[in-house]
């Protein structure tokens, strides 16, 4: 399956506006909404919008190859699961731009190597601050774990409440959507795959 992962060579070659042309950008859509963009409340929102975008965006500007590249070969032979439970997640709609946050549950079987555990937790940062699909997202964590370690199997899954359905559209408040991705050995071999999900399952989360 063709992934639709942005790499930093990629957007590098964006044309990128200027910090001042993206906050006359939002005194239109300010103005556009129906509000005066030069009263009082909102003479500083273009600059404070600006400011988050650039934190809500992050992961355009983070190469998760580089996140993977320092790895432990010295880990006694160690060769079963690590797990990263419940590593929270805010991210954006790349259909309305809206948020949506949740939980990712992250595992995969060393092959000789292993990565510092807090590694694992920032490469969900990396894909989560830019403009997503779960779906795709999932994919992405999954399949740049696989070919950056090399190990046996990589599992994730991924469960999040949609803004684009809670507070507008069908205004479901109280859906989640749940992805997952299971490469390597959780994908071929149904014990190694449901020991995973039995151990990220509620009863097992603390």
């Amino acid at each position: 399956m063709k992934q639709n992962i942005v790499t930093k060579k990629e957007t590098a070659s964006i044309q990128k506006p200027t910090r001042e042309e993206a906050k006359q950008a939002i005194k239109i859509m300010l103005a556009w909404a129906g509000d005066n963009p030069n009263r009082e409340g909102l003479l500083e929102t273009p600059e404070r919008v600006v400011s988050a975008y650039e934190e809500f965006f992050a992961g355009y500007d983070m190469d998760p190859d580089e996140i993977l590249n320092k790895t432990f070969e010295e880990v006694a032979g160690y060769d079963e699961m690590v797990i990263v439970k419940d590593v929270r997640l805010e991210s954006h709609c790349e259909h309305h731009m809206v948020p949506f946050i949740g939980r990712a549950h992250v595992a995969y079987i060393p092959h000789k190597r292993v990565v510092g555990i807090s590694k694992l937790a920032r490469i969900v940062d990396v894909y989560a601050k830019r403009l997503q699909t779960q779906e795709t997202m999932t994919a992405q964590i999954a399949g740049t774990l696989q070919r950056v370690l090399e190990p046996k199997g990589v599992a994730v899954v991924i469960d999040a409440a949609h803004q684009c359905m809670t507070t507008r559209g069908v205004h479901k408040s109280e859906t989640s959507t749940v992805t997952s991705r299971m490469l390597g050995v959780f994908r071929t071999d149904e014990r190694t795959r449901s020991e995973f999900m039995n151990l990220i399952s509620p009863a097992n989360i603390r």
